[in-house]
């Protein structure tokens, strides 16, 4: 680190030297050995207001001139000295009236330098620092919001109504729409929220802000924003609504004003769908799809039901939930979001007391429907190279995706199992046929067979276990359960037969092989043990009708020939390895299905 020596010729260079690029070095050279001396304490609280007073100079005089990198550095360490001397004294606090002067200055430049300050300011005071303890900074943090942040935020928002001209500046937009968010986003009460996370918790922000919330006229500047402008503009003009949609509830005066705001988030979403302006870019659509899981997650469905148009606001958003599965190669990171506000739907329908009918029972079919063909229609495309990832091998978007299913599926769950059964039967038994032929099957056309099927397997089992927390009839579920494992039970009784033993080599049949591991992990869940066993009188019998599947054990059995298979034949798949290992682990490790191991003719031949 350089010392206050060095320091002091660096300020030589700066003030003495004609050559440009010197100067430049020698200004963030300075700033950012500044800002470590600042960060660890070693300058005297004299020479730090000096300092501030220096920069805010220096930015007012040369700003105009200066690179961005090196403004970008001044304004770093004038708000990092700001938040370290909040409490020495109170001229670090007059920070706000310092950016005011800019913003009201005649030049471009200045006004951008005064958003720039403002917004490096609600960083630094929103995340923790290498020079203060955790209790220091949200102590800092804390005075930070109730004195001043309010007013960052007034700003900000007077000045995109100021910058909403067609002339206006696009970095003064990026700038205040941007203070916006971070003001926003701030972490209110100190929980730390994972910005990389993708689930926002509920935003917690102080009752002093509650007049401009309630204000129908601040959401629709935002959505003003997005419809005439673009990415990266309009997205952040949608996080901006994703963060008010996430607004506390105890925040508003009456319940009548909650519902006005609910309506007119409805009533912005709505209009986007209506005339699909933006979504053809993918930062918005990402952004909007937030949007609209986030209705569900902070309102009630009795709320969403209750406003007015909500019958055409389900209509638009079941379209544009169908139009996106279909379009699953440009929408994959963002139905994620769309399953989750269905999956949210249809689990709060058993407490819908309102007489306005929700509609659902129109529409989650038809999305049900869409996602189980637009998956089996992605293996086409993986296929013939069509795409870059295969679906399948995605593991994160996959279980996203698999986690909302079971909701959609169990909501008309025998209309939803006949359409599953139908499209399955006819692939396994080609898939059986394939198995008496050693030779003229097409490899392409096995690879889309076990591609279907694992899809399929994928699904089944995760409905299997959606029955650890569905609210229907559990006996009536039970028989459905019964008949969609049976078909995948019949399937694992061919994988390992005829010509198929000698796919151990390809992708498709690890893939297919690695979703039968999954569909063990969520069938012994749920139906395997003393207990499972005895509530599952229903679901046993018809596995015994269909499969001679009588109980637990019998099926225990089979899961453990299972491993023993993958053991013996899959010893170049490590993956395929690897779960078969972590299944028989779990099993052995379990109490009771340990006990029930011992008991198995499979493990004494093991």
């Amino acid at each position: 680190m350089e010392s206050l020596a060095q320091l002091s010729v660096l300020c030589e260079l700066l003030y003495t030297s004609q050559d440009s690029e010197e100067r430049a070095l020698a200004e963030t050279t300075l700033t950012s050995s500044l800002v470590k001396q600042v960060t660890e304490h070693a300058l005297s609280l004299q020479l730090r207001l000096d300092i501030r007073s220096y920069v805010v100079g220096y930015l007012a005089s040369k700003g105009q001139e200066l690179q961005p990198f090196v403004t970008t550095s001044l304004i770093q360490l004038l708000c990092r000295i700001t938040k370290l001397g909040w409490y020495e004294d109170d001229q670090f606090r007059d920070i706000v009236k310092e950016a005011m002067k800019f913003l009201t200055h005649a030049t471009v430049e200045h006004f951008l330098i005064g958003l720039k300050i403002l917004n490096q300011l609600v960083v630094e005071m929103n995340q923790a620092n290498p020079g203060m303890s955790l209790t220091q900074h949200r102590k800092t943090a804390c005075s930070f919001r109730d004195l001043t942040l309010f007013q960052i935020f007034q700003i900000s928002f007077t000045s995109l109504q100021q910058l909403q001209i067609d002339t206006a500046d696009e970095r003064l937009r990026e700038q205040a729409i941007t203070l916006t968010l971070k003001c926003l986003s701030f972490d209110f009460v100190g929980t730390s929220l994972d910005e990389s996370s993708e689930d926002l918790g509920t935003i917690q922000i102080p009752s002093s802000w509650r007049p401009v919330l309630e204000d129908t006229s601040t959401m629709q500047l935002f959505f003003d924003y997005y419809a005439c402008t673009k990415p990266p503009l309009s997205n952040v003009a949608l996080e901006c609504l994703v963060r008010l949609a996430s607004v506390r509830r105890s925040l508003f005066s009456t319940e009548v004003e909650r519902s006005k705001f609910l309506s007119h988030l409805m009533s912005g979403t709505r209009e986007i769908l209506r005339t699909q302006h933006g979504l053809s870019k993918h930062e918005n659509y990402h952004e909007y799809c937030r949007l609209l899981g986030r209705l569900k997650t902070n309102y009630q469905l009795s709320e969403l039901v209750g406003v007015e148009n909500y019958a055409d606001w389900i209509r638009l958003v079941a379209e544009f939930t169908i139009q996106s599965l279909q379009s699953w190669q440009w929408a994959s990171g963002s139905v994620y979001y769309l399953l989750g506000l269905w999956s949210r739907l249809v689990s709060s329908v058993p407490y819908l007391k309102n007489e306005s009918p929700s509609l659902l029972d129109t529409f989650v079919p038809k999305i049900t429907q869409a996602y189980i063909t637009s998956r089996l229609d992605s293996v086409k495309a993986v296929i013939q190279n069509n795409i870059s990832e295969d679906p399948l091998d995605n593991e994160e978007h996959l279980q996203d995706q698999l986690d909302s299913i079971p909701y959609l599926c169990r909501f008309q769950y025998e209309k939803t199992s006949n359409y599953i059964t139908n499209l399955l039967e006819p692939i396994l038994q080609a898939y059986t046929e394939a198995a008496r032929l050693q030779t003229g099957v097409d490899n392409k056309q096995l690879q889309a067979m076990e591609g279907q099927l694992t899809w399929l397997v994928h699904i089944v089992g995760a409905i299997i276990r959606g029955q650890q927390t569905s609210s229907s009839s559990a006996e009536s579920q039970e028989v459905i359960d019964g008949e969609l494992a049976a078909r995948i039970f019949q399937l694992i009784q061919v994988t390992d037969t005829g010509s198929h033993v000698q796919r151990y080599l390809q992708h498709s049949k690890q893939q297919l092989d690695l979703a039968i591991l999954s569909f063990f992990q969520n069938f012994r869940r749920v139906y395997v043990g003393d207990q499972a066993m005895h509530f599952s009188k229903q679901l046993y019998g018809r596995l015994n009708e269909l499969l001679g599947l009588q109980d637990h054990l019998m099926v225990l059995n089979m899961i453990v020939g299972k491993i023993a298979t993958n053991l013996k034949c899959y010893a170049q798949s490590g993956e395929v390895i690897e779960q078969t290992l972590n299944l028989f682990q779990e099993l052995a490790a379990g109490y009771m299905s340990g006990k029930l191991l011992l008991k198995l003719d499979a493990v004494n031949t093991f």
